[in-house]
């Protein structure tokens, strides 16, 4: 199993906001593509929270392939939609995973 994971610090001005679009549109649209089998979405605790809460999303997927062919097809233009729509209200970093168990 692989595991596409998106780690995003909200503004606090926003985060209910972000919150609701990302459950509602972001999340659906990213499973849309069919190259994902389903998603958690994790609130990170013990970290510092006075610019806003931290939230890592993954997205899991059967193939590494699967994942190129997300990168390839459809990343940039969903990239690119929140960028557009958040700005620097929120700051993402992304990592790829395998589980090993």
């Amino acid at each position: 199993m692989i595991i596409y994971n998106v780690t995003t610090q909200v503004n606090n001005n926003i985060h209910d906001t972000w919150l609701e679009w990302m459950k509602n549109e972001h999340i659906p649209e990213v499973l849309a593509t069919g190259l994902f089998t389903h998603h958690r979405m994790l609130r990170l605790i013990e970290v510092d929270e006075s610019e806003g809460p931290t939230y890592a999303i993954q997205y899991f997927t059967t193939l590494k392939e699967k994942y190129d062919l997300y990168l390839e097809l459809h990343a940039n233009e969903l990239r690119a939609k929140t960028l557009q729509k958040w700005g620097d209200q929120i700051f993402s970093f992304r990592s790829l995973m395998e589980v090993v168990e």
